[in-house]
């Protein structure tokens, strides 16, 4: 149509370009597009259309002046687009007329379209060197945003930089981090597919297998692309396609039953009606261009008849497939009508008729009027608060091309405006292909992506879901299962970084969330519970009154001390008989004493040991132990001395009489003392937390503080025993009925047996039972030296009182 200033138009409303082989012996013919037509690219520039009688019939845009427009079709192919670009830049009038019947019919002030990226990097290079403005409604290859190559072009759809990283965000939003990929092999399909691979990356997804085809190609193409989507393991394939293309592979799908697939897809063809015929697509969800109202637009798309379609070629073309019958010539076979007349637009079900769901129309819309009011406020300068436009004011397209860039405007609600790299503000609709109740499969919108929100807000959700199959829970697409707490994540040899195989956290360490990459070491004084995900403080452990060993042990050392008790007390009762006053009663009772001690002294080593626990154990023991083992000995040396005085002129029990017995034993006991104060002043013992003999738990113990301490103390104990074991052997063969020293000599080989099983068994022994085995020896010892000393003479006291007299003792033959 003519007019005062020309806008020119491309859409893709052929998908294919005739082809033919050329043999260079004569002229090539013409391009021409075949196929059918697609009749949603028709509406696209019926939209173009409309929006142009709205403002040529408006007052306030553009007043006086009237648009006039040249829409080509590309065939979606760049020959096509490219010659069509050519065509809008020439002009078919020589000169510039300036009188009254100028129409200006050769200067294409501007370009709206194409529909696909790759056609609109053809056409921008061809009108870009001239200044021409292009803004295209469907081209949303990132490239184009490219301001040194591309500077004249504009969208009113957002940039695949935005659409990318939407559905990066919304695979990784419901947790799918194994996929399939598939594209276009075009600008459109490689340049979104590489944004998406690029985000996907920074989200964690990996790709099982990235395929590319196009329309063009061999069905084989298709084959090896379908094969490769029904043997992967993905659930879901993320579609980077257009419409044309992805309605070619669904077919081949569709040939052979496959695995269920979740489909995400590209505004590109998610939104298109003519695909939701493939049932098995049910529940492909994606990013669309929000839905819009367009009032008017139904009525004026209805508004066509066999009349006003014949003068254009493809209305023609498309009343004629949309009725299948021929317009104004006669029928070629017997299967086609001839068109009648009778043919209705209102019952016509065609994507052409259908505006419930205006995404893309819209932006033909706002391209059409973005235009407008650039060129409005180049030629419409206000003047007393009204614009005056001068319809022959000549106007340069380079003019509207910077008054483009600053335009900002609203139209039927929806804000119109270009970023410095001519894109639009990204904001998109969350789309579900469900099925509704008659069994159709329909687009739902479910919610909203907004880029200007803040991180972790853009996507907002309002409806249900269905998935794949129609089904109601979230699919699982991922290579390996997620490492659940306890593991970590192991990479398989020359696989992606999502296959991994989950390993259990070595001894000592944990991972406390899911998938983690390593494993943490618990603090010094914690460990891992038995799923490795927590540490837990350790169990403190040492030898408590609580437990078994405790108790037994405990009440071995009460019992003895109540033995040592009782035998002191038989003694004391009887002490004016003959065998209490033939053994030494005093060193008796002292040694009777100190056994009791001993056998008490056991009582500190049980329980949670403290700085004083600790020092009192050791040192109680060791002075206890050498002031019964003094006792001992002074009754052993006694029993020498006493034997030696019988003999004619010796008189050595005069030097080893009562004071000197008592100065023995205190001499012994204060050298003992003086090891143990030295100890305790020098380096005591003191307690500490074992950390090292088992990982799991902490063993409270005394350390010793000096080694040397302790093992001079132990030392000094087996030195005196050592001492009185061979003065008792000495004795134990003198002459008398009751020989003391065979008792001492019984007892004290018990004593050395002990202790010295003792050294290898304490220096083993792990732990509590370390305190254990010294108790043991400890207990074990009191009691040889008790029983062994004490028993018989207890036996005699209480139950053989016959033998307890004078004569008895000093019989030569037992048997009397």
């Amino acid at each position: 149509m003519d007019g005062d200033y020309i806008i020119g138009g491309v859409f893709s409303i052929h998908n294919y370009m005739h082809t033919v082989k050329h043999n260079y012996t004569s002229i090539p013919e013409p391009l021409r597009c075949t196929g059918s037509v697609d009749s949603r690219e028709v509406r696209f520039s019926r939209a173009m259309v409309f929006a142009i009688e709205e403002i040529n019939n408006s007052t306030e845009l553009l007043p006086g002046v009237r648009l006039g427009y040249r829409i080509h079709d590309s065939c979606a192919s760049v020959p096509v687009a490219v010659q069509a670009a050519f065509q809008l830049t020439n002009g078919v009038q020589p000169a510039f007329d300036t009188g009254e019947t100028c129409s200006q019919s050769g200067t294409v002030t501007a370009v709206v379209g194409e529909s696909g990226s790759t056609p609109s990097i053809s056409t921008s290079r061809i009108i870009g060197p001239f200044d021409i403005p292009q803004v295209s409604h469907y081209a949303t290859c990132a490239c184009l945003s490219d301001k040194q190559q591309y500077p004249t072009f504009f969208r009113t759809i957002p940039s695949d930089r935005f659409q990318a990283l939407a559905l990066a965000k919304l695979v990784k939003h419901f947790g799918w981090t194994w996929i399939g990929a598939v594209r276009s092999d075009s600008d459109y399909g490689n340049n979104g597919m590489a944004a998406f691979l690029h985000a996907a990356r920074k989200e964690g997804i990996c790709v099982e297998y990235s395929e590319s085809f196009y329309r063009t190609h061999p069905r084989s193409r298709f084959q090896r692309v379908a094969d490769v989507i029904r043997g992967s393991t993905a659930m879901v394939v993320v579609a980077f396609v257009s419409s044309g293309d992805i309605r070619l592979l669904l077919e081949e799908l569709g040939r052979q039953p496959s695995p269920p697939r979740q489909w995400v897809g590209s505004e590109a063809w998610v939104t298109d009606p003519n695909l939701l015929k493939f049932s098995f697509c049910a529940g492909t969800i994606g990013v669309g261009i929000p839905q819009s109202v367009i009032p008017g637009l139904r009525e004026f798309l209805l508004d066509l008849s066999p009349a006003k379609v014949a003068g254009s070629q493809v209305l023609t073309e498309f009343w004629e497939s949309a009725f299948n019958c021929r317009l104004g010539r006669s029928a070629d076979g017997a299967e086609e009508t001839v068109c009648d007349g009778t043919e209705d637009m209102q019952k016509l079900q065609s994507p052409y008729t259908d505006t419930s769901q205006l995404r893309i129309t819209n932006m033909v819309y706002k391209a059409v009027y973005a235009i407008a009011h650039a060129m409005h406020n180049v030629m419409c300068p206000e003047r007393n608060s009204a614009p005056q436009c001068d319809r022959f004011t000549k106007i340069e397209p380079s003019q509207v091309l910077g008054q483009l860039k600053r335009v900002n405007f609203s139209r039927n609600g929806y804000q119109v405006s270009f970023d410095a790299n001519g894109d639009p503000l990204a904001l998109y609709e969350l789309v579900n292909w469900q099925r509704s109740e008659s069994g159709s499969t329909e687009i739902v919108t479910v919610g909203y992506y907004d880029a200007s929100l803040p991180a972790g807000q853009e996507f907002q959700t309002n409806r249900n879901l269905t998935w794949a199959q129609g089904g109601t829970q979230v699919p699982v697409s991922v290579c390996s299962e997620s490492c659940p707490p306890g593991t970590r994540k192991v990479l398989q040899k020359g696989k992606p970084v999502c296959c991994y195989d989950c390993i259990p956290c070595p001894e000592g360490e944990i991972s406390n969330t899911t998938d983690s990459p390593d494993c943490l070491p618990c603090p010094e004084e914690f460990w891992p519970n038995a799923d490795r995900d927590v540490c837990l403080p350790k169990p403190i452990e040492f030898l408590s009154f609580h437990e078994a060993l405790g108790i037994i042990l405990a009440t071995f050392s009460v019992g003895g001390a109540c033995l040592a008790v009782v035998t002191a007390t038989v003694f004391f009762r009887h002490r004016a008989s003959a065998i209490v006053r033939a053994n030494n009663s005093e060193l008796s009772f002292l040694l009777l004493f100190s056994l009791a001690l001993c056998f008490l002294c056991s009582l500190t080593f049980i329980g949670s040991p403290s700085d004083w626990s600790c020092m009192l154990r050791h040192t109680a023991f060791g002075i206890t132990f050498v002031l019964c083992i003094s006792c001992v000995l002074g009754k052993t040396i006694v029993v020498l001395m006493a034997f030696r005085a019988t003999l004619p002129g010796s008189n050595v029990m005069k030097w080893f009489g009562p004071p000197q017995q008592r100065m023995t034993v205190a001499s012994f006991t204060f050298i003992q003392a003086l090891i143990c104060t030295l100890w305790l002043v020098l380096n005591p013992p003191f307690p500490i937390k074992n950390l090292t003999t088992y990982k799991e738990r902490i063993i409270l113990e005394c350390a010793l503080g000096s080694a040397i301490g302790f093992w001079a103390v132990l030392g000094y104990i087996g030195l005196l025993a050592v001492l009185c074991f061979a003065l008792a052997v000495l004795a134990r063969k003198l002459p008398d009925n009751f020989n003391e020293a065979k008792l001492i000599t019984f007892s004290m080989l018990i004593f050395c047996a002990v202790w010295i099983t003792f050294i290898p068994a304490y220096v083993s022994s792990p732990g509590k039972f370390t305190v254990a085995v010294e108790i043991f020896a400890m207990l074990a010892s009191s009691f040889a030296l008790i029983l062994c000393i004490f028993a018989q003479k207890c036996f005699i006291i209480l139950f053989r009182p016959e033998k307890n007299t004078k004569k008895h003792l000093m019989s030569k033959n037992p048997s009397d």
